[in-house]
């Protein structure tokens, strides 16, 4: 029996959640939501006691997929590795299908973000990129061209 019936979201912890939020909605998420959240619900499901963060939902234009990025008020965040690969075990990347992969990584780099490598081509069927987005997430940015 499956018990999972769709795919909601994925949660980013960041420290700068207006330049995390800019960053994606500049890329054409749309903001859902902004909240705090702290108290029982957040120390249980964290269990982390005394937790408080504010969170920003972001949806895609198509209404299909969340992206959560929360910043923790309380306690202080624990800094990752911001020059992370690929390789490194955990979350590996946020992905985004783009309309016109050359201008969005010309944009993306024009505020900042470089490519992690350069753009690949898939078997005539996808073009894509690694971005290095806020607090060095890697942003996988794919067009189809087959």
């Amino acid at each position: 029996m499956a018990h999972i019936q769709r795919f909601d979201h994925v949660g980013v912890t960041v420290a700068d959640l207006e330049a995390a939020t800019a960053f994606f909605v500049a890329l054409g998420l749309e903001v859902e939501g902004r909240t705090p959240v702290e108290g029982e619900f957040i120390d249980t499901v964290t269990g982390i006691p005394g937790a408080s963060t504010e969170i920003v939902m972001l949806r895609t234009p198509d209404g299909d997929t969340s992206l959560e990025l929360s910043r923790f008020v309380r306690p202080d965040a624990v800094p990752g590795s911001p020059d992370a690969m690929a390789n490194v075990l955990g979350l590996r990347s946020l992905a985004f299908q783009v309309d016109d992969l050359d201008a969005t990584v010309a944009q993306v780099a024009a505020d900042g973000h470089p490519l992690v490598g350069g753009i690949g081509e898939y078997e005539n069927v996808w073009r894509m990129a690694y971005v290095r987005g806020p607090e060095g997430i890697i942003v996988a940015l794919a067009e189809r061209i087959g």
